[in-house]
């Protein structure tokens, strides 16, 4: 989903069924004691035949979770197992969240409308099964950046502040509670597989994987459907990695829970953007051994897929599951490159590797800011070759001379003295306004530059 698709109708649908019951257990929604309208993404909405709801339409919908004509007649909590940092978990599922409606795009996709906040479910254990809106607000910065920065990314589609205040241990409470509405490309994850396999249900797991191949790649099965779907998540899966790199992304929770089948990235916890190249940076408090640092998140991600291709063993001999997992470095190291070029604007001389390795390097030996290179380095040629006129720029310099522009770059956001970046003091202060004064413009105005980035930079490349 990086790209929007055409203005489409409204195209109702409800697939998931072909999974049978094994997958969900029907749920009621909260009934919360107010529904406020915070966000609505309206550029999406549009997309997806619904942008013609009024407000009231919109809250009945995504507050108190009216069904959608025609998708599904109630909420599903979705069943799943996974690692969590690497220790498997069966004890989850949606514990706070549901797949509310599906629906199909202009051109046939099949797309998931899914909660955050929604309130209880049988896998909720001691939650409360709600969402702060700070956690909000946090899901709508992190899901319009790296949509601009070319992430396949889930889209926050509607955030309400539901009147409740709740109690967290690591955020100042009582705080401000809110329902978050995520369209994305399915909520299939590892570890839904996983989960299939740990009750060794085979008739579950031929299911998923002909469900994943035929809604969600829009493949016929062929001779090995297992084998064929796990070489589409590594290309997906490696993408992702490399998309996390150059967009300075640390998604922070690299769980195979939080991993989808079709490399879409969503779940937005406790994510950072890293200002500077640190391969050590982390994004959560609580990953004190740099599990999901910065530059350990193509191995984690990796990791997360080999659990899948352990997950299809019963149904599917080890050695063409090999195969299709030794694939991801090669595949991962090509993306870099890809969306290296993309986001400096260049068609790489064909030493796109080195190119990206030298960047790398002058980045961290001159303590330059990942979106300031980026931002000044447009095209191939620094804005202001003095400030890049040192031996820390000199092997990038020879490597990005060859080099041609992708395309013009007359959008005046190139002329902007400052880059377009989502560090945490923004996000605190976006944050900060809503919270002592109810002031949401300093987050109106925010995604508006985002999207205005996202303009200027254009749509990302496909998949080879």
């Amino acid at each position: 989903m990086s790209h929007p698709p055409q203005a489409a109708k409204f195209k109702p649908s409800m697939d998931i069924a072909l999974l049978g019951p094994d997958l969900a257990d029907p749920v009621q929604p909260a009934d919360f004691p107010q529904t406020l309208l915070r966000f609505r993404n309206d550029r999406w909405a549009d997309m997806v035949g619904l942008g013609d709801l009024d407000d009231a339409q919109w809250l009945a919908h995504f507050g108190r979770f009216t069904p959608l004509p025609g998708s599904l007649p109630e909420p599903l909590a979705l069943r799943y197992h996974g690692h969590q940092f690497r220790n498997y978990n069966p004890d989850i599922g949606d514990g706070r969240g549901f797949l509310f409606a599906q629906l199909r795009d202009e051109g046939g996709r099949l797309l998931d409308l899914g909660t955050k906040g929604s309130g209880q479910t049988p896998y909720s254990r001691f939650g409360d099964g709600r969402l702060t809106l700070k956690g909000g607000v946090r899901e709508i910065l992190a899901t319009e950046m790296l949509e601009a920065l070319g992430v396949n990314t889930s889209k926050t589609f509607s955030l309400i502040e539901t009147g409740e205040a709740l109690e967290r241990h690591d955020e100042p409470s009582p705080t401000r509670g809110s329902v978050l509405v995520r369209l994305s490309h399915s909520h299939i994850r590892i570890g839904t597989f996983q989960r299939a396999a740990f009750e060794d249900n085979r008739a579950l797991l031929e299911r998923l994987v002909d469900y994943a191949l035929t809604q969600l790649y829009d493949e016929t099965p062929g001779a090995h459907p297992a084998a064929q779907l796990l070489g589409r998540v590594v290309e997906r899966t490696a993408d992702l990695a490399a998309s996390y790199m150059i967009a300075g992304f640390v998604h922070g929770v690299l769980n195979s829970d939080n991993i989808n089948v079709t490399g879409e990235s969503f779940d937005y916890g406790p994510w950072r953007f890293t200002p500077l190249w640190d391969e050590r940076f982390t994004a959560a408090y609580f990953d004190r051994e740099g599990l999901y640092a910065f530059g350990r998140q193509a191995e984690a991600i990796h990791w997360d897929v080999a659990q899948l291709a352990i997950s299809l063993r019963p149904i599917i001999d080890a050695p063409p599951l090999i195969a299709q997992l030794e694939r991801f470095p090669m595949l991962y190291a090509d993306a870099l490159v890809r969306r290296f070029c993309w986001r400096l604007g260049v068609v790489s001389s064909g030493q796109g590797t080195a190119l990206v390795e030298a960047a790398v390097r002058a980045m961290v030996a001159s303590g330059t800011a990942i979106d300031r290179f980026f931002l000044d380095w447009r095209g191939g040629r620094p804005r202001d070759p003095d400030a890049y006129g040192g031996e820390d720029w000199s092997a990038f310099r020879d490597l990005a001379a060859p080099c041609v522009a992708a395309g013009p770059n007359a959008h005046p956001y190139w002329a902007d003295p400052d880059p377009c970046s989502m560090h945490i003091d923004e996000v605190e202060a976006i944050w900060s306004a809503i919270d002592a004064s109810d002031d949401w413009g300093p987050l109106h105005a925010k995604v508006a530059a985002i999207r205005r980035m996202g303009q200027a930079l254009g749509c990302t490349p496909p998949l080879p």
